[in-house]
This record gives C-alpha cells, sequence and structure tokens, in this order.
C-alpha cells in the first residue's frame, strides 16, 4: 500500500492548527495532552480505522474510545478533520450552549463515540464492546486512546486483566505515554515501570512506538492484532506539549494559552 506522508502531514499539521486556535479562543487548559496525541489520531482516523463519515452509525464501523477525555479539543479536531463535521463547529467549542464542552459527550458531534472524561472509564467501556463484539460474532475492533496518568487506576487493570484473559484480539489500546499526569512525572506519582513486562505478564501483545513518528505509528498500528487470541496494546512514547517552550513540562497541563501556545516551533 502506498502511503502519502506528506498528506498525512499536513493533516496533522491541520489538525495541531485547529486545537491551538481552539484553546488560544477559549483559554482553555490541558493542551500539553492534546498536543502529545495529534500523530497518533492521524494515522488512526487517515489509516487505520475501518469508518466512513458518510455513515457515522455504520454497525460494522471501528470504535474509537477516546478514553484522555480531557483532551477533547484533539478529538474534536480530528474528526472535522477526517469529514464528520464542518470546520466551523469548532468555534463553538466552551462556548454558551455548545455541544462541545471540555471533555466529549457521546454524539454531541458525529463520530464521537462515548462520554468521558473519569479517567480509568475509557478502557472498561472498550472492553465491554470488544467482548459484545465477540460474543455476537460482530467484525468491529475496539481501540481506546489512553492517558499514562490513568494506567494508575484499578480498574484500569482490571480491564486489562479480563481482556487478557478472555483472548480479546479485537481490542486494541494505545496509551499515550507522554511520562507527566496532573501533579508531576508519572515515574515519581506512582511508576508505571516496567510498564511492557506488566502488559505481558497480564497476557496481552505489546509494542512500542515513537508517538509522533507517522510512518512508524502506521506501520505499528496496521499490524493489529498482533497476536492472535490476545489484545494489543501500542505504548506510544510522547512529549507532552509537543512543538511549543513548554514541551515536557508540568506546566503545559494547567497553563492558558496564549501564554504559550502561540510559539510553535
Amino acid at each position: 500500500m502506498n502511503i502519502d506522508y506528506r498528506q498525512l502531514e499536513q493533516h496533522a499539521q491541520n489538525i495541531r492548527r485547529n486545537v491551538i486556535k481552539m484553546a488560544v479562543r477559549a483559554k482553555s487548559a490541558h493542551l500539553g495532552g492534546v498536543l502529545s496525541i495529534v500523530e497518533i489520531l492521524t494515522v488512526l482516523y487517515f489509516q487505520i480505522l475501518k469508518i466512513d463519515p458518510q455513515a457515522a452509525h455504520d454497525p460494522d464501523r471501528d470504535r474509537l474510545i477516546f478514553s484522555k477525555g480531557h483532551a477533547g479539543l484533539a478529538l474534536y479536531a480530528a474528526l472535522v478533520e477526517r469529514g464528520f463535521a464542518a470546520e466551523e463547529i469548532l468555534e463553538t467549542f466552551y462556548k454558551d450552549d455548545t455541544m462541545l464542552t471540555a471533555h466529549p459527550t457521546k454524539d454531541c458531534m458525529p463520530g464521537v463515540e462515548t462520554t468521558t472524561g473519569s479517567l480509568g472509564h475509557g478502557l472498561p467501556l472498550g472492553t465491554g464492546l470488544a467482548w459484545a463484539a465477540k460474543h455476537d460474532n460482530q467484525p468491529f475492533r475496539t481501540f481506546v486512546l489512553m492517558s499514562d496518568g490513568e494506567c494508575d487506576g484499578g480498574s484500569t487493570w482490571e480491564s486489562i486483566l479480563f481482556a487478557g484473559h478472555h483472548q480479546m484480539d479485537n481490542l486494541i489500546a494505545v496509551v499515550d505515554y507522554n511520562k507527566i499526569q496532573g501533579f508531576g512525572r508519572t515515574a515519581e506519582v506512582l511508576n508505571l515501570e516496567p510498564f511492557v513486562k506488566k502488559w505481558e505478564s497480564f497476557n496481552w501483545a505489546v509494542q512500542e512506538v515513537d508517538g509522533h513518528d507517522l510512518a512508524k505509528l502506521q506501520e505499528v498500528l496496521s499490524q493489529v492484532p498482533f497476536q492472535t487470541g490476545k489484545p494489543s496494546v501500542v505504548i506510544a512514547h510522547t512529549i507532552k506539549g509537543k512543538g511549543t517552550s513548554l514541551e515536557d513540562t508540568l506546566d503545559s497541563h494547567y497553563k492558558i494559552p496564549p501564554e504559550y501556545a502561540t510559539d510553535l516551533h
């Protein structure tokens, strides 16, 4: 398959530009975790997910559960870039009576599959969807985009254990491993390492990847499931606040643009 990576890069730039505009206009926080997943969403929506913007509720479509709901800006911009809605809808973000709130709610715009925001709920939701699909012999796959911080939560690990035990190879988790969460470095708040070995011990097939490299993301994600009879997890090593002067800092989680968001490099 011939892949136009220049076109993929253009999609990523468009998404990045729109999230910056939205954040500056609304003076909203959490831009750091938004910018860390732009390339992941670009590859998922333009290369991996079996979806059709003209048939957003096709029962056979792949599902993407956007577990890190506080980064909803990225989801909205990616769906617009993929053609699920007109770009004008992004101008309503955070405004009175808008459907586009800080955390996505189901059907607030076409393509938003679930209401998310309470971290640790996304993988349980995705596991339930994938389990039902297996039970009913449905063809769709379920992808869950997670934060590393929510891997502190017990409900996440219950789901990891359940999915591995039931050999749910139609379930794919993608972890945005930017290594900073709400109160500091992930390694200091609650160390996840050895992260790969923990997933493997729960009977998951694991791949690591540079979460900002479009070609490597496409190569890895196109291989799912990595192993028959096992759910797959992609641990994407990313940089919080990618492209700003506050890359890899806790400030990128909380500071309100335009303090720093307009100095993209």
